[in-house]
């Protein structure tokens, strides 16, 4: 049975990082279900490995002319996806405040609003580096909050609670930068 073009096209490299980074999600959780050293460390792993596609799949894409809309709608949700339920199984333990997720998740919830509001009006909200500084710091928050036990002597929880101050402050930044640079679409 042969295999149709669009589908092909649809698991192409990129995408099938894209579609990795998805289905980690559920792993990730079901570990974060169990916090123990065990599961905690593999979570951080698996977490890790699912990040570093997001760069990933960006890169080939461009790279290799493999750019598509699959891709372009697919690829933030996948981001999304991921760090928002690292952050809320982060929250069920207690190891970080609720409102600093609903914080992180409410800006992620109005800036995808936004992006279609843009979109309705033929333009693109590309990622601005604030928003990618975001992203940076709210990785680097998570691994370690995700790992939350001692390593080496090393609080790893005192590490993933500075950056996530930093991911907080980045998040409140970007999203409100975005909604000034539109203002203009969005009282049109």
């Amino acid at each position: 049975m042969a295999i149709s073009s669009n589908f092909r096209n649809a698991l192409n490299n990129p995408n099938v990082l894209t579609l990795f980074r998805i289905a980690t999600i559920p792993v990730i959780v079901i570990l974060l279900y169990f916090p123990n050293r065990f599961c905690t460390f593999f979570a951080a792993i698996l977490f890790s490995a699912a990040a570093i596609t997001d760069y990933l799949d960006g890169y080939y894409a461009r790279r290799r002319g493999l750019e598509s809309n699959f891709g372009k709608i697919m690829d933030p949700v996948a981001d999304k996806l991921l760090v928002s339920s690292a952050f809320i199984m982060l929250t069920a333990h207690n190891w970080i405040p609720a409102w600093i997720v609903c914080a992180i998740i409410g800006r992620e919830l109005a800036v995808n609003g936004l992006r279609n509001i843009v979109a309705e009006r033929g333009e693109d909200i590309a990622a601005s580096k604030l928003g990618k500084y975001k992203t940076g710091f709210q990785i680097a928050a998570i691994i370690p909050l995700i790992f939350h036990y001692e390593y080496f002597g090393i609080n790893l929880h005192a590490i993933g609670y500075f950056f996530l101050w930093g991911a907080l402050v980045f998040t409140i930044w970007s999203g409100t930068d975005y909604f000034i640079k539109f203002r203009k679409l969005l009282l049109s």
